[in-house]
């Protein structure tokens, strides 16, 4: 078995989860919480910098980030199916690169918020962050949001950023995107894997 660490909450895990369904590669994958806090938690030996997802192979090696993760699993389902051929490859990087960055200023504001005292929050620090997610949001409302074709990493890791942004921003982005809400029901109707990863709090 592949041994997956992660969180339930993790964007990125999502994006290894739902990943592994659309591949169909699910029986071969076992979850492991991991805390990535807790000294004592072996994530540490499996990723020296402690960061999750992290896939154990059945070799004993790690692989990271969810980036190097899902084009591991692409292969194992035989390639090519979340990564196409040729030039459409870029793209699909590009758009993989863009969620990845929403999501990652996302989870910037929300340790600011939860790690540091109230009284030492930086909102200069947090308005950069949410900028990076607003001017995101508004090149995929713009670029990104026609139906998906044929399903791609670009558009699994664009959910899994839209759905960060439900679960710990209270959806407001919905509010202003009003392309990519109909762009992400959609997708959920399309990939039932995206419900099946879903985290309340």
């Amino acid at each position: 078995m592949l041994v997956l660490r992660s969180s339930a909450a993790s964007p990125f895990g999502r994006k290894v989860k739902i990943a592994a369904h659309v591949l169909g590669l699910m029986d071969r994958i076992q979850i492991v919480d991991a805390d990535t806090m807790n000294p004592e938690d072996n994530i540490r030996q499996q990723n020296p910098l402690g960061k999750i997802p992290a896939l154990v192979l059945e070799n004993g090696e790690a692989l990271y980030d969810s980036r190097v993760i899902v084009e591991y699993l692409d292969v194992l389902a035989g390639g090519e199916r979340l990564f196409p051929a040729g030039e459409a490859r870029f793209m699909a990087l590009r758009d993989q690169a863009l969620a990845d960055g929403i999501m990652d200023a996302a989870l910037l504001q929300v340790y600011e918020g939860r790690f540091r005292p109230e009284d030492k929050h930086e909102p200069k620090w947090v308005g950069h962050q949410a900028g990076k997610v607003e001017r995101g949001l508004a090149h995929a409302e713009a670029h990104l949001s026609a139906p998906a074709g044929e399903l791609h990493v670009g558009h699994i890791a664009l959910a899994c950023a839209l759905g960060y942004l439900d679960l710990r921003f209270a959806g407001r982005w919905r509010e202003t995107h009003p392309k990519l809400v109909a762009w992400l029901a959609d997708f959920e109707a399309r990939v039932p894997a995206y419900a099946k990863t879903r985290v309340t709090a």
